[in-house]
Order: C-alpha cells, then structure tokens, then sequence
C-alpha cells in the first residue's frame, strides 16, 4: 500500500511492528496513542536482544573485551544522535527521558536564580516543564509568568513578547503541544527570547517523531526529547545543552563517571557530557536508540510528516460528521493529534468503549492539566497518529467512535 503518492508502502512499515500483528479485545488492534509512546519496529528489539546476548557490561569502566564494544556503541550512539540534530557531542547528555533532561536544567542552570527572577513558560506545557519550575520557585522564589493560547489553541505572541523583563533568566516552553498538536513558532520565539538576552529550554518529546530537528538552525540552547516517543526503546532521552552553557553549570547528580579525581578533600568533575552522566547508564537501550534514528531516516522525516499530516486530515473530516463532537486544537500548523470530548460522555468511558472494540486511543488530563483548567474540561479523548497508521484505520476508528457514542443518544 502506497501512502498518498509518497515513496514509502505503508504494508512494508506494518511489517516492521510486530506488535501490530496482534489483537486488542478479539479485535485487530488500531493503536492511536502514539503521542504517549510509539511502537518498536523489529531493528530496534533485534539491537536490544543483541547487546544483552553478546554484548552487555558496563561502559567506561573496564579494559576487557565487553566492556571496550558497550563503550564503543554507547558513544557510537551519541555520535548519531548529535549528527542527527546538527549539534557536537559533547553537546548531547543522555538521561531517562525528557522529563529528568528538564529536571536537570531547572536544577543545575537554574541554581543561579534568585528570588524575583522570572520563567515564561506556556499554558500549553506538558507537567514535566511546569512541576520542575515550580519546585526550584519553593526553594529560590523565583516566579512563573505564563503565556496564553487563543480559541484554536494558538499561543499570544504578543503577550509572549511583552512578559520579557529586566529579571527574566529563562523562557521553557514546547515544540508541539501533546494535547492540542499546535506546532509552535519555536524558531521565531527563541530568536525573541535573545533579544533580551534570555535562554530557552524547548521542551521536543512531540516534536521529535515528526519533525527534523537541527540545533544550530534553531539557535536554542536546551532541547530535551525522547527515544519511546520515536520508535525507540523507553528509558532513554537526550538533552541537548549549548556547550558553555553546559560548561558552566554545576552537575546534577554526583557518583561514579562523573568525576575526575574524587578525595575527602575535594572532587573534580569530567569533561562534558559526562559531568552530568551519574552512576551507570541504560547502556543496552542507548546503542538501541541509534536504531530507531536509522527507522526514522529510512523512512524520511518528510515521508513521515507528510503522511500523518493526510491521516490527520482525513481522521478530522470523518469526524466532522458526529453529533456533539468538538475537537480542541484547530491552529494552522498542527501535529498529527486530535484531542476532543463528544457531548457530555465522559473522556474516560468513551476511551474505555473504544478499547472494546479494538481501539486504543489516551483519555485523561494528559499531564497538562493548567491547559485543561484553561480550556474549562476535566479532560479529552485523544487519538494520535504515527507512520504505520492507516485509513482504514482511521475508518475503524471512527466507526467505533460512532457505535460508542450513538450508545447515549
């Protein structure tokens, strides 16, 4: 099967994803909730079964054989990944997820704020970049200034643009909005923030699946993304930090790989990236990751895009068509989800319905629950799509929506 006159058979991809040969609730299953994680495709857990059978031992830490080939892949690893998004090496920090890479700027970047200076962050923002700038404002006092969306869950630029201040020290905010699918202006609202002299945390765990990335293009100076969320094994994110600034901040976590030269007297710190690097890694799922990155080029990020953009649209026309149903997030330049509520059913026995028939879709407040305080709902039902979804799929999709839903009328 063709995709939509792209040069890529969708077939081919399927039978790359094992998992999808299976069924949900006697069902053939029709996984819709790519935007809390992706599928795996073969390449990817071949690499991990390889590494745990011929290859695993701790890196960095040993002269023998196994040790000296875990290194080699773990690095080869960063390699690909700072390639990738156009940045250096030393550049790239590998740590849980996007979660712990935002942790880690709020914590160590942000030891240098003091009580009074300011954080922009946006109504948008997932938990992971509004929890960790709460909790250095317990200990420091620093405040949080927010910005706003629009009826289409656009984001005020203007108000963006004037909440920029004489103790403004950091503005966070993400790529794509995990509820609303916004794709938001991050180039344009970088290059605002350094016109005040202020650097930005982008916050990418949806904007790496779909979309490329290159660092210096973007002139950021943090971007903090996931390997679960781009084909790849859990457990493993990348923050990538503009090298004097990573320079300059104190480590996160202190322990083994870490150090220099460590004595009761005092402790050195190693070069980047390994300052920030404590304890032993998930050195199996990192040389993994470099797998999903090769997926993802094989594929084309433009293939990618341009598919889940006609999924998108085709899902969002079948749609139109049922009673009650509203769809929030309607802005221009959108990512392949589709968050919305169907008259008074609740989000979770919609969610819980669908599931019966196959079809797995993410119910809930989806970590951003100020957005949803902002957009007057507990929560949504939220169908998202990725690279091996289908319109027959989405036509699966939307007749079950249908069959639920006609259930309360």
């Amino acid at each position: 099967m063709k995709s939509d006159n792209l040069d890529i058979d969708i077939d081919s991809i399927r039978e790359e994803f094992p998992i999808l040969r299976r069924e949900a609730e006697n069902q053939p299953l029709v996984y819709l909730d790519n935007t809390a994680t992706s599928q795996t495709p073969s390449v990817v857990v071949d690499a991990i079964v390889d590494m745990y059978e011929c290859h695993k031992a701790n890196v960095h830490r040993g002269v023998h054989l196994l040790s000296r080939e875990a290194t080699d892949m773990q690095e080869a690893t960063r390699r690909r990944v700072a390639a990738y998004i156009n940045a250096s090496p030393e550049e790239v920090i590998f740590t849980r997820g996007t979660t712990e890479a935002i942790n880690l700027v709020a914590a160590s970047y942000g030891s240098r704020f003091s009580e009074g200076d300011e954080v922009i962050l946006t109504v948008m923002e997932h938990h992971a970049d509004i929890v960790p700038w709460q909790l250095l404002q317990s200990r420091t006092g620093i405040k949080l200034r927010v910005v706003d969306i629009d009826e289409r869950g656009v984001l005020d630029l203007e108000q963006y643009r004037s909440l920029f201040g004489p103790r403004t020290v950091m503005a966070a905010f993400c790529h794509v909005s995990n509820v609303l699918g916004t794709v938001n202006p991050v180039k344009k609202m970088i290059a605002l923030a350094h016109e005040h002299k202020v650097p930005v945390l982008v916050d990418g765990a949806q904007a790496s699946p779909h979309l490329s990335l290159d660092m210096k293009d973007l002139d950021c100076d943090f971007y903090a993304f996931s390997s679960h969320k781009m084909y790849g094994p859990a457990g493993v994110g990348v923050l990538y930090g503009r090298r004097e600034l990573l320079e300059s901040m104190p480590p996160y976590q202190g322990g083994g790989e870490m150090i220099g030269h460590v004595s009761f007297d005092g402790t050195t710190f190693a070069d980047l990236p390994f300052k920030f690097e404590a304890g032993t890694p998930d050195f199996v799922d990192i040389a993994a990751f470099a797998r999903c990155i090769d997926f993802i080029e094989r594929v084309g990020m433009e293939n990618i895009a341009l598919h889940e953009h006609a999924l998108l649209e085709y899902a969002t026309e079948r749609m139109a068509g049922i009673p009650g149903l509203r769809i929030y997030g309607t802005a221009p330049d959108k990512s392949a989800v589709i968050s919305f509520n169907v008259g008074d059913i609740h989000n979770y026995d919609l969610g819980l319905l669908l599931d019966r028939l196959g079809v797995a879709v993410r119910t809930g407040h989806h970590c951003a629950q100020p957005l949803m305080e902002r957009l007057g709902i507990p929560g949504t039902v939220r169908a998202s799509f990725a690279v091996y979804n289908t319109r027959e799929e989405v036509d699966v999709f939307v007749a079950a929506l249908q069959k639920v839903t006609s259930m309360f009328s």
